[in-house]
């Protein structure tokens, strides 16, 4: 599983919600609207506008790290500790971060590297998804091996000149290191 959040300032002149239709189409499972910046009324347009293009795949992250699906339910929760992983039970899955240095959100916080990402894998009530600074599918890959579910991911998104395919090979990297643990 890869999910996308998304960060409109990442990709330049072209279309978020064209976009997001191409990370689907390279086989995102779910996109994540996060965009902090904007007011309500302008985060509940672009919200809008890219389900209209992308559907129940569309999730729009709170303020607490929420994912909410357009009915407001949590699906899903965002983590950086063993504490907010476990607050996470009950949604479908949790994105931890940051596992590695990240280009998107540098100065977030130390990187938690991959052996904390296996104890707090092993620990999580909830499937988790590795997040930060996976920006290769060998990266992916790591983070699967050490016990992640799946991969969340931004910038090497956001930025790709063609995210489809960007999107499809961390996919297959995850698919491929799951079958084989």
């Amino acid at each position: 599983m890869v999910i996308v959040y998304t960060d409109r300032r990442l990709v330049g002149e072209r279309d978020l919600a064209a976009l997001a239709v191409s990370v689907v189409a390279g086989g995102a499972s779910r996109v994540v609207l996060r965009e902090k910046d904007l007011d309500t009324t302008e985060r509940e347009a672009l919200a809008d506008r890219l389900r209209a293009e992308i559907g129940d795949l569309l999730l729009v992250s709170d303020v607490d790290g929420a994912h909410r699906d357009a009915a407001g339910t949590v699906v899903g929760r965002a983590a950086h500790s063993p504490a907010e992983l476990a607050a996470a039970a009950g949604a479908e899955y949790a994105t931890l971060s940051p596992v590695y240095a990240t280009a998107s959100k540098p100065g977030y916080g130390p990187a938690l590297g991959l052996d904390t990402l296996r104890r707090w894998c092993a620990e999580a009530p909830v499937p988790v998804y590795a997040l930060g600074g996976i920006d290769t599918p060998a990266r992916a890959a790591e983070c699967v091996r050490a016990g992640a579910d799946g991969v969340a991911v931004m910038g090497v998104a956001m930025r790709a000149a063609d995210p489809s395919t960007v999107v499809s090979a961390l996919k297959e990297a995850v698919w491929n290191s799951r079958s084989s643990r």
